[in-house]
């Protein structure tokens, strides 16, 4: 059986009848909440590279959106931030105003990610209320709002690493909180492009080798955010050689092996460079295998693009490595992930399809 059999099986288990209106207003709402979404991990690798991420050492959903109004508020504030690790070990003898500027940011980031949960909430609500949210629909929003808050959840979890016992936060958490932000960046584009009726245009086989890429990416992600919460992008600035040689000693200093690849500076750059090669071959390997097959061309433009968003990234990541990371050039370079996961989304969507609501 075909993707398109599946899809026409289906089909007829769906809603009989939604008006387009309807859906055309929850695919801006659901495209609104993307873009603010990827605003969100822009402004959080901001947070991250200006080490901004542990000036507010209280987690308070409700309260902490009001921020320091005045003199006295900035200085119990400032005086929290003195407190911990990072400042005794790393920033003493800060000015306040140059807390207050890691502050802005850390305040920024959170009042973002509150700002997405209610653009999220409140029309899904009317939405539902309403009775325009179709059956197959309302579970998927749900998922995606639980998932938000657990990103939230996930965000302070990380923050609270770095309050104690640590000057930073601990980089499988770093890790975590930023694959999950890709994650549920991922799942709303996928819901947003499935209120569109498309053909499935692929065969089984393209849609496994699509969702292994995607898999693969996301391991990339887990890589890169352990690059990023070690400081390692800050050593070994060169490339295609790094620290001389194409495979560098001290890969495996540690014990036990396994460790390394999660606590080893130069070991988790070097694995962020060695799946960014292999990712990179598989797409070109992909996108070839799709001009020859007897696809739509659809299918063979979105595994293209594919291709195209992995080469930007890949060389904006050797940028970002050869240039010691600067902020503009670090920021592109998260962002572009999220245009790899736009590709490979919308390449999996042509392939199979979109089922009503699915």
């Amino acid at each position: 059986m075909t993707l398109a059999d599946s899809a026409s099986k289906i089909t007829t288990s769906f809603d009989a009848h939604v008006p387009e209106g309807r859906l055309a207003m929850i695919r801006a709402w659901l495209y609104t909440v993307l873009g603010l979404i990827f605003a969100m991990v822009v402004v959080g690798g901001a947070t991250r590279l200006t080490d901004s991420g542990l000036s507010i050492t209280e987690w308070k959903p409700i309260l902490g959106a009001i921020p320091p109004l005045n003199d006295a508020d900035w200085q119990i504030a400032f005086d929290k931030y003195r407190l911990i690790p990072e400042y005794q070990e790393i920033n003493k003898g800060m000015s306040l105003a140059e807390f207050q500027f890691i502050f802005w940011w850390e305040w920024g980031h959170r009042f973002l990610g509150r700002f997405i949960g209610l653009v999220f909430f409140i029309p899904a609500a009317v939405f539902w209320v309403l009775g325009w949210l179709p059956s197959q629909l309302k579970p998927r929003i749900a998922i995606l709002f639980v998932l938000g808050g657990l990103q939230g959840a996930v965000g302070w979890w990380m923050v609270a690493s770095g309050l104690v016992d640590r000057v930073d936060v601990s980089q499988y958490r770093l890790a975590t909180h930023l694959s999950l932000a890709c994650f549920l960046f991922a799942g709303v584009y996928w819901v947003a492009l499935g209120l569109k009726h498309r053909e499935a245009k692929g065969t089984a086989s393209v849609s496994k080798a699509g969702w292994a890429l995607l898999v693969l990416v996301f391991v990339q992600i887990f890589a890169g955010a352990l690059v990023a919460g070690m400081d390692a992008g800050l050593a070994y600035n060169t490339w295609p050689l790094m620290d001389d040689r194409m495979v560098p000693d001290g890969l495996a200093v540690m014990e036990p092996f396994w460790l390394n690849s999660f606590e080893n500076a130069k070991a988790v750059q070097f694995n962020h460079r060695i799946i960014a090669y292999g990712l990179w071959v598989l797409v070109l390997v992909h996108a070839l295998w799709m001009t020859r097959k007897a696809v739509a061309a659809s299918v063979k433009t979105s595994a293209w693009l594919i291709f195209a968003a992995v080469t930007g990234q890949a060389l904006i990541g050797i940028a970002t490595l050869l240039l010691a990371v600067p902020l503009d050039v670090a920021l592109m370079h998260q962002a572009g992930v999220l245009f790899v996961l736009m590709a490979l989304v919308w390449h999996l969507r042509q392939v199979e399809g979109s089922y009503n609501f699915i």
